[in-house]
């Protein structure tokens, strides 16, 4: 079992950035790979990236290519997300995720699929 706590969130104006951060619990870390997903208010929750176990590989959503920027470090228990050139419809609850699959089994955009979620981190961005 992992838990899951992230941090790095806040109030930033558009155009700026914030990098979110994901602490994770236990030695199991490196055996899943690791996602990033929002939610705003009165919307599902979406997903905006994925990195696989050893973090060579990575997915993002269209919405946030080229913005945002997923990175782990496994020797730290950590996974990031580097969002810069914030928009206002970036504003959301983040939430990292943890699942057992790697990233390029069954569908790392899919909620559903992960086994482990944090608490979430609010992420306003001021237009």
């Amino acid at each position: 079992q992992v838990q899951l706590v992230e941090s790095g969130g806040g109030l930033v104006q558009a155009g700026g950035s914030l990098k979110l951060s994901c602490a994770a619990s236990g030695r199991t870390f490196a055996t899943y790979s690791m996602g990033w997903f929002r939610q705003a208010p009165g919307k599902e929750r979406e997903f905006v990236a994925a990195i696989s176990r050893s973090g060579a590989r990575t997915y993002y959503a269209d919405s946030v290519k080229g913005r945002f920027t997923i990175s782990r470090d496994n020797a730290n228990n950590t996974v990031s997300l580097q969002m810069n050139s914030l928009k206002a419809e970036d504003t959301a609850v983040y939430y990292c995720a943890a699942r057992f699959n790697d990233l390029w089994v069954g569908n790392p955009s899919f909620a559903r699929e992960y086994n482990y979620w944090g608490q979430g981190t609010q992420v306003t961005v001021s237009s």
